[in-house]
């Protein structure tokens, strides 16, 4: 069997495999908390956006689960939130850099950062929840999850917006302490960090509105603790983080009002997938051995049933794409039917 996994649409019969991947991904992952009603409300939504039955295009919220083939379980998961700050208030840090100057002390001047509170991100698309079993990273299977999120993009670029960020989990350990939250936002919520996390993830966030700080906060005036995080992501995170940097995302100077993490940015049409990926015809063949089969992912680029495999191909002619029968039937391909391909460029 040449193939592995496949990504695919979360069904509602997920919701044990999902509090399985809650339950390991540890504290400060908002997006999967251990909560049996938020993860299954999560699986309903992502039903309603497959099928097209939500409201608004862009309230859509797409939760992708990858299935190892050989057993058929559940290892990881990957989602596309169609807009941001849309339902619900969408609220960060902007980092802003202040000229300080003084002629009377000497033509004295220096800079000093400064938090303050956004709500900018309006609309955008959130890439994001993505995830995997420990014992099912590497071999490609991380690049599988992150990249099937802009195939999605590219298969219904009219549910999705121009512009896309991703959202990185900041500095948490291993008892779920924040040393951002503790140095920061605890003095203005009067609750620890879990709380103010399972808040964020079930609430319309009416209370962030409420508590944050409305100035300005100096970074120079929090404990070394706390700025030496600001920006950067969980150790668990850096994978992610270069797979985002590799694709074009950016960090746009915004943080996470709770952890400090990094929020980055792109144009969608920038997105190094979907620039490389196009459509091809595919046909059923052996490529095992031939020299010219290159490692790629192929989606049957359509919804509701989207879905993603990584595998070996081999390019024939302009547009057809030789494909093992393996990997057509997981993706629910037959010969002669159009699917998105996406190789690495040399």
């Amino acid at each position: 069997m040449s193939i592995q996994y496949v990504m695919r649409p979360s069904r509602l019969d997920d919701l044990d495999a999902l509090m399985e991947l809650a339950e390991l991904s540890g504290p400060g992952f908002t997006s999967l908390p251990v909560d049996e009603p938020i993860l299954m409300g999560r699986l309903e939504k992502s039903d309603r956006a497959f099928h097209s039955r939500q409201k608004n295009l862009q309230y859509g919220k797409y939760l992708m689960m990858m299935e190892h083939v050989p057993t058929g379980k559940v290892v990881g998961c990957s989602a596309v939130k169609a807009g941001t700050g849309i339902d619900q208030p969408f609220f960060n840090y902007r980092i802003i850099t202040l000229a300080q100057a003084s002629h009377a002390a000497g033509n004295l001047r220096f800079d000093m950062d400064a938090l303050v509170l956004t709500n900018e991100y309006v609309g955008y698309t959130e890439v994001g929840t993505l995830f995997l079993k420990p014992d099912h990273r590497g071999g490609g299977a991380g690049r599988l999850a992150a990249q099937s999120r802009y195939l999605l993009m590219a298969a219904a670029p009219d549910r999705f917006s121009d512009k896309v960020l991703a959202e990185l989990r900041g500095v948490v350990d291993d008892t779920g302490e924040s040393p951002f939250w503790e140095c920061l936002g605890r003095h203005f919520f009067r609750m620890d960090f879990a709380e103010a996390d399972r808040l964020s993830a079930i609430t319309d966030n009416q209370f962030i509105v409420d508590l944050m700080p409305r100035y300005p906060v100096y970074v120079d005036l929090l404990p070394p603790e706390a700025r030496e995080v600001i920006g950067r992501c969980h150790s668990e995170g850096v994978g992610a983080y270069k797979l985002l940097q590799w694709e074009g995302f950016e960090f746009d100077r915004t943080v996470d009002i709770f952890d400090g993490g990094p929020l980055v940015a792109a144009q969608r049409r920038h997105i190094r997938t979907i620039q490389e990926s196009h459509v091809v015809t595919v046909e059923a063949g052996d490529v095992d051995g031939d020299p010219d089969a290159r490692q790629g992912l192929l989606s049957s680029n359509r919804l509701p049933d989207f879905r993603v495999s990584i595998g070996k191909f081999l390019r024939r002619g302009e547009g057809n794409l030789v494909v093992p029968a393996d990997i057509l039937e997981a993706l629910h391909l037959k010969p002669g039917m159009p699917a998105r391909f996406w190789v690495r460029s040399k």
